[in-house]
């Protein structure tokens, strides 16, 4: 493997946690092995290595750009990665209201809705009796 899918390797387990990429790689196939190989050098080895952003900074970019998307499987997995980033759900808050601005308040509503849930099974939140969507 190269030096890039290495250093993406180190970083994808630093922010998504042993469990998730050991799980990740287990169920590797060789119909996605390439792609796999691909999102690992590239986004984890070429982007998130980059100097410029510290990495806390990058996390909460990406959890605003899955919110804006509506990339609900990711966002989950992201919020669970703040665990490892730093990010507080304080911070998480504010970039989603940023996306409400931005991105629409239907993407805002959904991604609080899954934050929620998310900092819920995390422990970070009390349940609370209904949804408010």
């Amino acid at each position: 493997m190269t030096d890039r899918y290495q250093q993406g390797m180190k970083t994808r387990r630093a922010v998504l946690g042993e469990a998730h990429v050991e799980r990740a790689e287990a169920e590797k196939t060789q119909f996605d092995a390439d792609f796999q190989q691909f999102i690992t050098e590239y986004a984890w080895g070429a982007v998130w290595t980059r100097e410029g952003l510290e990495r806390k900074t990058r996390h909460l970019i990406t959890l605003a750009l899955l919110a804006a998307l509506g990339h609900e499987h990711e966002l989950a997995m992201h919020i669970r990665a703040t665990a490892r980033t730093g990010l507080s759900p304080d911070e998480v808050r504010e970039a989603l209201l940023q996306v409400a601005v931005y991105a629409g308040v239907p993407a805002a509503n959904r991604a609080f809705a899954v934050a929620k849930h998310t900092y819920v099974e995390m422990g970070l939140l009390a349940p609370q009796g209904g949804s408010h969507e």
